[in-house]
C-alpha cells in the first residue's frame, strides 16, 4: 500500500470555514487544503447525464441555491449552482482533478443509495484514468467498490464502514448482512476508513492488525477524537480543527 495514503491528515470536504465563507467541497476549501499541506477528502454523486459532480447531499439546498436532486439534473445545469453567499459552484470531478493537479492526495468518496447503479463508478474510473496524482476511491456501499476494482484495477480502493446499530439494521436502503460481506470481499478493499467512535469494534482491529490494511477514521472534530485516533487508526478524516 502507498505510503501517500497515510501521510498527511485528511481534510474532510475540504478545509472548510463556514465561518469565513469556505464552504465544504468547494474549490475554495480545496485550495485552502492544498495551502495548508493537508490530503484532500470529497464526495461525488452522479448527475442525470452521468457525470460525477462534486457534492455531499443528493439534493440542492443546504449549502447552494436552488432544489432539487442531482442525480435528476445535468451536468451542464449543476455546474451553475453557486453555494450561498460564495463565488463558488458545483465542480465536476475532472475540474477538481485539474485543480488539484497532483499537488495533494484525493481521497474520494463515491456516495450512493445501494441500488446497483454503478455509473458513478464507471464515471471516476474514466476521469481518474486521466489523472496522475496520488488518489484513492472509497464508498459505504462495497457494490460501487467493487465495481471500481473491475474498473481500474489500479484505483486504490476503499470501504467506509461503522459499527451497525439498530437504526441501520432495519434500514431497507442497505444491503443484507451476508450480501454486504460477499460484495466487501468481492471488492478486495485495500484500506479502510471507519468511524472514530467505533475503533476499537472488531472489524477495524481485524483489518489493521490481522489484514494488515490501513486504517483511516472519520471525522475527528475533537481533542478526544484525536486521542482516540492516536491509539487505533493511521491517519485522520479531520474538520474544525488543525492537526
Amino acid at each position: 500500500m502507498p505510503d501517500w495514503l497515510t501521510a498527511r491528515p485528511v481534510a474532510h470536504r475540504g478545509l472548510h470555514d463556514a465561518a469565513q465563507g469556505v464552504i465544504e467541497n468547494t474549490a475554495s476549501a480545496f485550495q485552502a487544503a492544498i495551502a495548508g499541506r493537508y490530503a484532500i477528502e470529497c464526495d461525488v454523486q452522479i448527475s442525470a447525464d452521468g457525470e460525477a459532480m462534486v457534492h455531499h447531499d443528493d439534493a440542492l439546498g443546504r449549502l447552494t441555491e436552488g432544489a432539487g436532486r442531482l442525480d435528476q439534473m445535468p451536468a451542464a445545469e449543476l455546474k451553475r449552482v453557486a453555494f450561498k453567499a460564495t463565488p463558488d459552484r458545483i465542480m465536476t470531478l475532472g475540474e477538481l482533478c485539474g485543480l488539484v493537479g497532483g499537488r495533494s492526495t484525493l481521497l474520494i468518496e463515491l456516495k450512493s443509495r445501494f441500488d446497483g447503479d454503478n455509473r458513478l463508478a464507471v464515471r471516476t474510473a474514466e476521469v481518474l484514468a486521466g489523472y496522475a496524482g496520488p488518489v484513492a476511491a472509497m464508498s459505504f456501499d462495497p457494490g460501487q467498490v467493487a465495481a471500481l476494482k473491475d474498473l481500474a484495477p489500479g484505483l486504490t480502493r476503499g470501504l467506509v464502514a461503522q459499527k451497525a446499530d439498530r437504526a441501520r439494521q432495519h434500514d431497507t436502503s442497505t444491503p443484507s448482512a451476508p450480501r454486504y460481506a460477499l460484495q466487501a470481499l468481492t471488492a478486495r478493499v485495500q484500506f479502510l476508513a471507519y468511524r472514530v467512535q467505533d475503533l476499537s469494534s472488531t472489524l477495524p482491529f481485524i483489518s489493521r492488525r490481522i489484514l494488515g490494511l490501513p486504517l483511516l477514521t472519520w471525522t475527528v472534530r475533537t481533542p478526544a477524537d484525536r486521542a482516540r485516533a492516536a491509539r487505533y487508526a493511521d491517519q485522520i478524516i479531520f474538520e474544525g480543527l488543525r492537526p
